[in-house]
């Protein structure tokens, strides 16, 4: 029974099958290194509240260290036993140190030492993830860049519907994925509060000091009470709200790109190393890295779901529902981080095929709406100039004329009196694009003045 931190009131061995159902070590063992952060930390402050000596705190905290160095080398050994990776590095402090490692867990409980852990963990993860958006942001940049007087098809419903430059495309990206970051910093705000100090729910009648631990830590402030530190997850779901934002980002990215690498579509060239092959159909070449992109968004939104179902209906202060918390969290971070690191090089090996997008680009009358507001610069109502210009695609295609401005002279100014031969320098997609003046639109200006505006913001320098 010594073996068990909590063994003192128990008469029997715990069941075999109850520590292996239990047991949290096969997936808790990454906190090592937070746990460690934060017990150092505690132990200090306990040192300079005079809860231990400065002595019995050097030996703690060399202890930790060598701990911490023999985990890192792969020598250190996990057993369910010893139930998650809190009570293997308190073992193992007291195998080395005895009474005085018996003292790391004064003023503490399990409870605010995991949620601690959990947070320090998932701070490092928000910043690593915030990189990783960075770097995609930079790529989709570079990528507007290197496209930059190429105009594609916008589309909506799946239909062609007006011309836009590829930069403004790319840059649409980035400016989700800044929205993203925002999110993701004011996730970090709210989550760097330090819970360790509350105990196992109610605080401790010795005489500690929180704050001191919070600044040794980084922590912003300390929880103001004590139930709520058992208790709350917020800022797992948070995180995991976050994640799958993201993921649902890059979902639609990259289906977008997959449908863009298909024949009927030949908009886009991916690269041969980030693709994969048929074993039957040797002339396939698959965009394997965007579906799985796709395809793993479904698991971040499954780590999201399992964490709100988890907390659904616990009452104050901790359960140990609670333990179930780390395995989606820990899932959702690592699939998004992975998603992103692969986008980003996507991007940069990805290439538009310009003259396959020029081939086409006239098909679907993409300045048809140009023609519109063309008529309504002219004083002509909007309702009246949407209806005559859809009558003139109707004559396109009764006509088989594959542009708006195929059309003949006469058939422009039947539809309307206004649409003299001077109409044709609207018509066209270079000259609908370069029709347009509202800002953030795909205006050339624009466009440029948004790139310019992006490489500031994120540090590009040319």
């Amino acid at each position: 029974m010594a073996k068990k931190a909590w063994g003192g009131r128990f008469g029997a061995q715990t069941d075999h099958r109850v520590e292996q159902f239990t047991e949290s070590i096969s997936f808790d063992h990454r906190l090592f290194e937070h746990d460690i952060r934060a017990s150092i930390a505690h132990a200090e402050m306990l040192a300079h509240v005079g809860l231990v000596t400065p002595d019995e705190c050097q030996q703690i905290v060399r202890g930790l260290s060598e701990i911490r160095a023999e985990i890192e080398a792969g020598r250190f050994a996990f057993v369910p036993a010893r139930e998650d990776i809190h009570m293997h590095i308190e073992a193992a402090l007291i195998e080395r140190l005895g009474d005085v490692g018996r003292k790391l867990h004064t003023a503490r409980s399990r409870n605010d030492q995991v949620v601690t852990d959990v947070k320090l963990w998932a701070r490092d993860a928000l910043d690593r993830v915030d990189a990783r958006l960075l770097a995609l942001q930079r790529a989709l940049v570079a990528a507007a860049e290197r496209h930059r007087d190429l105009i594609l098809p916008g589309y909506t419903h799946l239909q062609r519907a007006q011309p836009v430059l590829a930069a403004h495309s790319f840059l649409a990206y980035v400016e989700k994925l800044a929205r993203d970051r925002d999110r993701a910093a004011d996730c970090r705000k709210r989550l760097n509060i330090l819970p360790l100090g509350a105990a196992a729910l109610a605080g401790t009648t010795l005489p500690i000091d929180r704050h001191r631990v919070a600044r040794a830590l980084g922590f912003d402030g300390v929880a103001a009470n004590s139930l709520d530190v058992s208790s709350d997850r917020d800022f797992a779901l948070e995180s995991a709200f976050v994640l799958a934002v993201i993921a649902e980002h890059l979902s639609g990215w990259a289906e977008e790109w997959i449908l863009w690498s298909t024949q009927e579509f030949a908009f886009l060239a991916l690269p041969d190393a980030l693709c994969t092959g048929s074993s039957i159909m040797p002339q396939k070449k698959n965009p394997d890295v965007l579906e799985l992109i796709r395809g793993r968004t479904a698991r971040v939104l499954g780590d999201l779901n399992t964490l709100l179902v988890l907390v659904k209906g616990l009452p104050l202060a901790y359960n140990r529902d609670l333990q179930e918390d780390k395995e989606p969290l820990f899932d959702a971070f690592d699939t998004v981080e992975a998603c992103l690191e692969l986008a980003a090089v996507v991007v940069e090996g990805a290439t538009l095929r310009a003259d396959r997008i020029a081939a086409r680009l006239d098909e679907g009358f993409l300045d048809a709406t140009t023609l519109m507001e063309y008529l309504i610069r002219q004083g002509v109502p909007q309702r009246t100039a949407h209806e005559v210009i859809g009558h003139l695609v109707g004559r396109c295609e009764q006509l088989g004329c594959r542009r708006l401005a195929d059309l003949p002279d006469a058939e422009l100014s039947r539809a309307y009196p206004g649409l003299g031969p001077g109409v044709k320098d609207v018509l066209g997609v270079a000259n609908a694009v370069g029709a347009f003046r509202s800002y953030g639109s795909t205006a050339p200006g624009e466009v440029e003045n948004q790139l310019s505006s992006w490489k500031e913001r994120l540090g590009i320098i040319e």
